[in-house]
């Protein structure tokens, strides 16, 4: 602030310098401006629930199981799947670590036909632990 004038009497100036004035709210208000929180819009949507049905059936990392029925289905794990998901499901299993067992099951009364198709799959998809279980089904015949 200046107290001097161009006045020959030596009295005070009685305006204010207002530079220093308007620095200080200039910093005050790029303060201000800072910390205000960033506005966020958000828009509430009714998603769709996913429907596990067409998710595959989970792969057990310890032991599978493939059953081929009466009636002409393969199952995984107790699921129905066709031969190339069968052999999706394969290939998934063989990159595991370590490699879970397959145990094929076939129903006595199941077509031989699509038991070996089950097992060209196998051999495609280079299944190295395989075993079949059940064989106490055929004792009756």
């Amino acid at each position: 602030m200046q107290t001097t004038s161009n006045n020959t009497e030596g009295e005070p100036m009685m305006e204010i310098n207002t530079t220093p004035l308007i620095d200080v709210m200039l910093v005050l208000i790029i303060m201000l401006i800072i910390t205000i929180p960033i506005q966020t819009h958000a828009v509430k949507l009714d998603l769709p629930v996913n429907d596990n049905s067409s998710n595959p059936p989970p792969i057990d990392p310890v032991k599978n199981k493939i059953v081929v029925t009466q009636a002409g289905q393969v199952l995984w794990n107790g699921n129905p799947v066709d031969l190339v998901q069968l052999r999706q499901f394969l290939d998934i299993t063989q990159q595991l670590n370590p490699v879970p067992e397959l145990h094929l099951q076939p129903e006595p009364d199941a077509r031989y036909e699509l038991v070996d198709q089950v097992l060209v799959v196998t051999k495609q998809a280079n299944v190295s632990k395989m075993g079949f279980v059940g064989n106490e089904a055929y004792a009756k015949f």
